[in-house]
């Protein structure tokens, strides 16, 4: 992602967001229809073409199988079409040659077959994103036990750093660091003070050194389209000042920012011996509680992380993919519940991003890294699914309906009745599509 970096300049920025989002779409929408396809061809349904892109045909090739594998000249997402499907949405039939057997059909499949086929397109979104999260984890390892200071990160030189390599953490300012009951609100109990001391266990000795707050106002991490990223804030800046107010931990900051009730505050900013300021105003901005629901905070988009990095081991894979999933199952039961929360009128639509949003978060997290792009391809590959499997006709959770009718029922709904149902997901659709561009880009900008 560094030469995209010294690539943007040449071509701006709204064409890198959109190299960004046709890169993360095509990775998504490629994976999700290889698992309609390989599940399909598992199930005895042969697909006659795997599209990436749609249109116009650029180059192909058909394999032993007999489908045609190409990519088409617009690059915004993709398809399979079965046999004796009449288009690429698998809805309705084109009369298929007597001579072919039926069960090779979409149709004429047996309904296990078609359910499988169908939610097969999902799941593999839901499998992308358990490996993404699981990589990302197994990269950056996990912090040893007991809690090992390895590096500092880079502070003013008014931050004063006692600790050395190989320092295990056992307390600060007397608080343990061990202690269950304690470490979720460690942070909360100490005194507010930029120098702080720090018990730790060296060469095999307890010895006490000073070292700065545990979380000072350095930004550990940027969420795209915020405040903050729109003002050009960047992962380690020091906040050492709110409007003019000196500040040496994150809690000041956060005490600033709401006391602003979204006014313009100006941050002094240090990074690696230089300075600068700049003048944002915090949004507010829908944050689900720990406990289930959503709260409303004024954000300006940053989060904090330790003064330190901790020594760390690399997790085994087994543990990782449960961290993987454990990332799905939060993202799929965050996003259900800020659904309900903003059909009941409790959450703003601002926290419901659209193709424009997502095509800027994109280009965001891909000039962050390689790796922060394809961490957001998995948080995008989960939401993908997840929406996939909503009851709306014309997505797959709308044929699943269908599916549930024909199992209970014992007979396929009327040809009529399908044409409908899918009429009106597709009026829910091209309706929401609008919607969410003008979201994006008029509503909340």
């Amino acid at each position: 992602m560094e030469l995209i970096n010294q690539i943007v300049p040449m071509f701006g920025n709204a064409a890198f967001a959109i190299v960004a989002f046709i890169v993360a779409l095509s990775v998504i929408v490629t994976v999700h229809e290889y698992g309609h396809y390989i599940v399909g061809r598992w199930s005895g349904i042969h697909a006659e073409v795997f599209s990436v892109g749609f249109g116009p045909r650029l180059f192909s090739w058909v394999d032993k199988h007999g489908t045609r594998w190409q990519v088409a000249a617009l690059p915004l997402g993709g398809y399979v079409k079965f046999l004796g499907d009449a288009n690429a949405a698998s809805v309705g039939s084109e009369d298929v040659a007597p001579e072919i057997d039926p069960r090779r059909t979409m149709l004429g499949a047996p309904l296990w077959a078609r359910a499988a086929t169908v939610v097969a397109g999902p799941v593999f979104n839901f499998i992308l994103a358990v490996l993404v999260f699981a990589g990302s984890a197994m990269v950056q390892g996990q912090a040893v036990d007991p809690l090992t200071f390895d590096s500092a990160n880079d502070l003013p030189p008014s931050f004063e750093v006692g600790l050395e390599y190989g320092d295990v953490l056992v307390a600060v300012e007397g608080l343990k660091f061990n202690d269950p009951e304690r470490t979720e609100g460690l942070v909360d109990l100490l005194p507010s003070q930029q120098q702080l001391d720090y018990t730790v266990l060296r060469d095999g000795e307890e010895t006490t050194v000073t070292g700065p707050y545990i979380m000072p106002s350095l930004i550990g991490q940027v969420t795209p389209r915020s405040a903050a990223d729109e003002a050009g804030l960047v992962k380690n800046d020091v906040i050492t000042a709110v409007d003019g107010a000196p500040v040496f931990s994150f809690m000041q900051l956060q005490q600033h920012v709401i006391a602003a009730e979204g006014t313009p505050v100006t941050l002094s900013l240090w990074n690696e011996g230089e300075t600068r300021d700049v003048t944002l105003t915090a949004r507010r901005t829908d944050v689900p509680k720990t406990g289930g629901g959503f709260e409303t905070k004024y954000l300006i988009g940053v989060s904090s992380s330790f003064f330190f990095e901790p020594l760390t081991e690399t997790i085994n894979p087994w543990a990782a993919i449960k961290y993987g999933a454990n990332g799905v199952w939060l993202s799929a039961t965050t996003t259900l519940s800020a659904m309900k929360h903003m059909v009941l009128g409790n959450i703003s639509t601002c926290s419901l991003s659209g193709p424009v949003g997502i095509a800027e978060t994109s280009a965001s997290m891909a000039r962050k890294g390689t790796q922060s792009f394809i961490w957001l391809i998995g948080a995008l590959s989960a939401a993908v699914g997840l929406m996939n499997l909503l009851p709306i006709p014309v997505l797959d959770g709308g044929h699943l309906v269908l599916y549930a009718y024909e199992a209970v029922a014992r007979r396929k709904p009327t040809e009529k009745a399908i044409q409908v149902f899918m009429f009106i997901g597709l009026a829910l659709i091209l309706t929401m599509i609008p919607f969410t561009i003008l979201n994006d880009t008029v509503l909340c900008p």
